[in-house]
């Protein structure tokens, strides 16, 4: 997930397809939609960017778990197996998930 701007808060308001958005006023409209009030916009870009901050730690945890190719060998070596479980429980308690 990438950091929420202000025309993907526009774009889940209006739907449909729009372009420009460096600024609420840029933004073109290319499906007939009605433009949102630009209070409902920063509205929503605020809870967009609250979704955002609560998944931190996902993203943090992803950055850190095992590599999918790591997780594959670990299907056929007990050994492997165990070191990832380990690391994955260490990424999760760095990492916790918020309550």
């Amino acid at each position: 997930m990438i950091k929420p701007i202000l025309a993907d808060a526009v774009r889940e308001l209006v739907g449909g397809a729009i372009s420009g958005g460096e600024t609420f006023e840029s933004i073109i409209y290319h499906d007939g939609q009605t433009p949102p009030t630009k209070k409902q916009a920063e509205d929503k870009l605020e809870k967009l960017q609250a979704e955002y901050d609560a998944q931190e730690y996902a993203r943090k945890r992803e950055a850190e778990f095992p590599s999918i190719q790591d997780l594959v060998v670990a299907l056929y070596d007990t050994d492997d197996k165990a070191d990832i479980e380990a690391k994955r429980a260490e990424v999760k308690k760095k990492y916790p998930k918020p309550e």
